[in-house]
């Protein structure tokens, strides 16, 4: 089977999962959402508890913004476990990630609290304009064993990519955008071309900022080439069919995983959306059984596993939270009933 085949195109434009009409959960508790509810109410963070509350029961950004303002640090960045791999106060890359996709999820990506967060971005940037995945902090909070510890740390598209990503889908303009746009091309070419090594979350990173880069041909030139490798090298494996299973004789082993938080990431996790560049990498059959798996995947108490390691039990359950929401939102955004 030719995995690099072109495959049926979707909406030009992308978007990540927002706010749709409030969808309120029903009074058996049979429904996923519903079930979802629950798991939220007697698990979750109050950050998660507005999410939940304004993406499916029709509450208030701002209520959003309050909980999210707990996390924010004196420097514009954000801290406290926003990302729960992350403990202590201090400022990281990673939670302005964090950060963003919650405001860019309510239509707050903008105003001075964005503004600041770049020139907290602007201060903790490597000589190439980027951001590394995590600063070194002399105080020593815990983090989850895989957080890379650098005195000097490097330039990432893991965190650079979702980052830029997100500021150009909500047309923010700022002068660390510059060279960090630059960057992201850069990276995004050399994982297309095979100069880099690709993992899944490189794959996830660089469609974040395929996502919402600004030159949309260019864009979608880029996606289509990295999409080619994504197919050929298998770095992203689709459920498989029902049946007569697929002759995979021709396909690699999954590749090892580049960091110990490395796990399989399917379909619908590269693709979040149908408008996404990525969307075009999968066949119609594959990204419905990717759906289905993640339909299957809420657990009995309603919420859905995190796609990382356990290595707190804290974090891990603050993890679930986020998860829930996302399967949420995908589900919704590809049209399924929850």
């Amino acid at each position: 089977m030719d995995r690099s085949a072109s495959l049926p195109s979707s909406p030009s434009s992308p978007s990540l999962p927002t706010a749709g009409p409030a969808e309120p959960a029903r009074p058996d508790g049979s429904s996923a959402l519903s079930r979802a509810e629950r798991f939220v109410w007697l698990s979750a963070r109050v950050l998660e508890q507005r999410r939940f509350a304004y993406h499916f029961l029709g509450g208030g950004a701002e209520a959003v913004e309050t909980a999210l303002t707990a996390y924010l640090g004196t420097d514009g960045g954000y801290g406290h476990a926003l990302d729960p791999d992350l403990r202590g106060p201090v400022s990281q890359p990673p939670h302005a990630v964090h950060a963003l996709r919650v405001l860019d999820g309510i239509g707050r990506c903008g105003g001075q609290r964005v503004e600041r967060l770049c020139r907290y971005l602007t201060s903790v940037s490597t000589p190439d304009g980027a951001l590394p995945v995590c600063r070194p902090s002399p105080h020593g909070y815990p983090a989850a064993p895989w957080v890379p510890s650098a005195d000097d740390p490097r330039g990432d598209l893991l965190t650079t990519g979702p980052v830029v990503g997100l500021l150009h889908r909500n047309e923010v303009w700022h002068a660390w955008l510059f060279r960090a746009t630059d960057f992201c091309w850069a990276a995004v070419a050399a994982l297309a071309e095979g100069g880099a090594a690709a993992r899944p979350y490189e794959v996830a990173a660089a469609v974040a900022f395929l996502d919402g880069a600004p030159d949309r041909a260019r864009a979608e030139a880029a996606a289509e080439r990295l999409g080619r490798r994504v197919r050929e090298e298998w770095l992203i494996v689709p459920p498989p069919a029902a049946g007569p299973a697929e002759d995979r004789s021709l396909a690699p082993e999954p590749c090892e995983p580049l960091q110990v938080h490395d796990m399989p990431l399917q379909v619908h996790d590269i693709a979040r959306t149908p408008g996404s560049p990525a969307r075009r990498w999968f066949t119609d059959a594959e990204v419905e059984r990717s759906l289905d798996a993640l339909v299957a995947a809420q657990q009995e108490d309603g919420g859905w596993p995190p796609r990382r390691h356990a290595w707190t039990p804290g974090a891990t359950l603050e993890w679930r939270s986020v998860a829930t929401i996302e399967a949420l939102l995908t589900l919704r955004a590809y049209g399924r009933r929850i």
